[in-house]
């Protein structure tokens, strides 16, 4: 069974993705969203992710609700820089953050941390020097951002992941 579906719930849920997109259960929609949830059920089989291996999940509890809390402030942030950017004192800018994290999966969840947080863009990641190149909307201070980053998401990824 897992060499012709090697990820089943991946393929049912795209089927009921496919079927609430286009708000029909229609044979041929049945039909249709099958087949492309195979196909990707295969295309993932043929990228082989390693499975992440979540070795606290109370710290994975404490960092999505420190994310949460992180996102809103930086909402209002970004909010009262757009409202007030006629006002000088906003510099945007580029920064590189030296990592100490070597797991994909705890990188792949900083991305998705930093690029959801309004005001950060994650720019690049440079595999051989372990930095981050993280570009931010409102950068005063680089030794504030790189606690920020290594203090509070990294070393609970570190945590989660190693």
């Amino acid at each position: 069974m897992s060499g012709i579906l090697p990820y089943p719930l991946l393929s049912l849920a795209l089927l009921v993705l496919w079927l609430l997109l286009n708000q029909s259960v229609s044979v041929g929609h049945l039909v249709l969203g099958s087949v492309i949830a195979v196909l990707a059920s295969w295309a993932m089989a043929a990228l082989r992710p390693e499975r992440p291996r979540i070795r606290r999940p109370g710290a994975a509890l404490r960092l999505a609700g420190m994310v949460l809390v992180d996102i809103l402030r930086s909402n209002l942030a970004v909010g009262r820089i757009i409202v007030r950017s006629r006002e000088p004192g906003v510099n945007a800018g580029f920064m590189t953050i030296p990592l100490d994290m070597r797991s994909r999966q705890g990188l792949a969840v900083l991305s998705i941390i930093i690029t959801s947080t309004p005001g950060t863009i994650w720019v690049n990641y440079d595999a051989a020097k372990c930095t981050l190149l993280l570009h931010v909307l409102d950068l005063v201070d680089e030794t504030v951002w790189i606690r920020t980053i290594k203090g509070r998401y990294e070393r609970l990824l570190m945590e989660i992941f190693e």
